[in-house]
């Protein structure tokens, strides 16, 4: 494989449904890589994903939470692999952006989608926009 597939790291099946989604949207599902921490323990989290990278080159490490098990063994790459970038709390806008953006180096292509992913967010209350 190459730099520009990414590995997405969540809980449950949660990173396999968002290449689902980003594949039905774009036909780019392929940019991405699943790998679930379900049943796993920490080093053992760490230890495949630490194969993923090596098996699939890829550069960029999407994660669900900035918090969880998922992030902090995204983060104990980092401190041998400055290579890696790691993105917490991904969500789709975010990944559709990388996926669309095979143009840009990896490190580039993930700094955008973080900017293009945070204002998705969104805070709806009846029929109005909250924030």
């Amino acid at each position: 494989m190459s730099d520009r597939v990414a590995i997405i790291l969540a809980h449950g099946e949660l990173a396999a449904g968002m290449i689902s989604a980003v594949q039905q949207i774009t036909g780019r599902g392929d940019r991405f890589v699943a790998l679930s921490n379900a049943g796993l323990g920490a080093a053992e989290i760490e230890q495949r994903l630490r194969e993923l990278v090596d098996r699939t080159g890829a550069r960029v490490i999407f994660t669900d939470l900035p918090a969880g098990s998922c992030n902090f063994a995204a983060a104990r790459l980092l401190r041998d692999r400055e290579d890696i970038i790691v993105v917490s709390g991904a969500n789709l806008p975010t990944l559709l952006y990388y996926a669309m953006h095979d143009e840009l180096p990896p490190a580039e292509g993930a700094a955008r989608a973080v900017e293009h992913g945070t204002p998705a967010l969104r805070l709806f209350a009846g029929v109005r926009r909250v924030r």
